[in-house]
């Protein structure tokens, strides 16, 4: 279901029962900076190509205070893939009782369609790595190399253009405590403002020889290049496999089975399974879909 939107005053108003749920959108992996501004989190805020945004669920309406028609509608609304039907995707999914119960426990669930450099660094800074301590050093590494984006009393940053980034040297870099993924940074800067690596060419091709231009990065194998695909070029067939997807194979489905058993949207389906996984046990992150589609 799409959501319809609505523009009142300085105030963006999404009305549609599951449009997408910020806790889940937000908590799921796939972005690195969004916080909670309430102990309920039912409101976030964050950075996201180059602007400071909040958002705020309140009942069956989605808020963004003090955004203007004109963001919502060159920028966020496809941020969000709100104009993608996520019912029509879940209908696609195999019928397996674990994945439903995915669906079921993260409804409002979405990928969202992220600055390809930024994706791409995001998870270089995620191998061998948790959620907190990514957090920390994507902020350290916009502090140092991107642009101030004043909100409020608050000042926060934009996340670096390669070419930036490009011109530091791996000692500064590791001066933000990134340690061994330094060198890797700069090979994935360099190569993208060189042309080397080419976003456009990547967007355009199949799935398989994107992540085979990705690999050319120093450090960038097949689980980060996959995130990449999936969180920044929509390719929504990518199936990123970390070790909680392993473990979620290994134990809710026969032996050898991969991305193709989960069908064209199954990158959508990892991220359900990805995050159910993760906070099984964690009540305040779930948002019971009464029924599925």
């Amino acid at each position: 279901m799409k959501p319809n939107v609505f523009f009142e005053n300085d105030t963006v108003v999404l009305r549609a029962p599951r449009a997408f749920t910020p806790n889940v959108l937000f908590e799921s992996g796939q972005c690195f900076r969004f916080y909670p501004k309430n102990e309920e989190k039912t409101r976030y805020g964050g950075v996201a190509h180059g602007h400071y945004f909040e958002v705020e669920l309140r009942g069956e309406e989605i808020l963004f205070p003090n955004m203007t028609e004109k963001a919502f509608s060159s920028t966020f609304r496809d941020y969000l893939d709100l104009d993608f039907d996520y019912d029509a995707c879940i209908l696609s999914f195999p019928k397996d009782e674990y994945l439903r119960s995915a669906v079921r426990s993260c409804g409002g669930m979405r990928i969202l369609h992220q600055e390809p450099f930024e994706t791409l660094c995001s998870f270089i800074l995620s191998q061998n790595n948790n959620i907190p301590r990514i957090r920390s050093l994507i902020e350290a590494l916009c502090a140092a190399y991107g642009e101030p984006i004043p909100h409020g009393e608050k000042t926060d940053y934009s996340f670096p253009s390669a070419e930036v980034l490009a011109s530091a040297s791996e000692a500064e870099l590791r001066s933000l405590k990134v340690g061994f993924r330094a060198p890797y940074l700069l090979d994935a800067a360099r190569k993208v403002a060189d042309g080397t690596v080419d976003f456009d060419k990547i967007s355009a091709l199949p799935t398989e020889e994107g992540l085979h231009e990705l690999c050319k990065i120093k450090g960038v194998g097949v689980k980060v290049a996959s995130c990449v695909l999936l969180f920044a070029f929509r390719k929504y067939d990518s199936f990123p496999i970390d070790v909680w997807m392993k473990k979620i194979l290994s134990e809710h489905y026969p032996p050898d089975t991969d991305g193709a058993y989960f069908g064209p949207y199954a990158g959508i389906a990892q991220q359900y399974l990805f995050h159910y996984e993760r906070n099984l046990q964690n009540a305040p992150y779930a948002a019971e879909r009464k029924t599925l589609p």
